[in-house]
């Protein structure tokens, strides 16, 4: 499906939303990061492939990314600040036991004013319906689908 052709506002508003999330000034970096992990979790390979593309091209080291899945794991490679929002993404990500818990949300509530909290759970939110919606139609990767043709 053309989601975009099918639903057009309904993919008009998913972009008002993104651009609002995107525009309200959480570190890029962080960001980027938000958006691969969050990705990782669902297993959606067409934001994957953005997002990676898009954190290389802003210099991001390789290192941290291929660690990305493991970055509890990854020494001091990701700060105090990445890992708490990395720890608050994959808990509104998976909401297994349907709450985010408290030590995630003030771990990041530490690292992170109000404003900027409220910018990162619009990213987290954000990249999390753009991955449903992709992996739900099977949307293929931009770099796969260009080299087809």
């Amino acid at each position: 499906m053309n989601i975009w052709q099918t639903a057009p506002r309904l993919m008009k508003g998913m972009s008002g939303f993104q651009q609002a999330a995107a525009g309200a000034g959480l570190d890029p970096v962080v960001a980027e990061l938000v958006k691969i992990r969050a990705s990782q979790i669902n297993r959606c390979a067409f934001c994957l492939d953005m997002h990676l593309t898009e954190a290389r091209e802003k210099g991001e080291r390789q290192l941290r990314l291929d660690l990305l899945a493991s970055w509890e794991e990854a020494g001091d490679l990701f700060t105090e600040r990445e890992g708490a929002a990395l720890a608050l993404t994959e808990a509104v990500t998976r909401l297994t036991d349907g709450f985010v818990p408290d030590e995630v949300y003030a771990r990041a509530a530490s690292h992170f004013d109000e404003a900027e909290l409220a910018a990162l759970l619009g990213q987290i939110v954000a990249i999390n319906a753009w991955n449903r919606f992709n992996v739900a139609i099977r949307e293929v990767p931009k770099s796969l689908d260009a080299s087809a043709s």
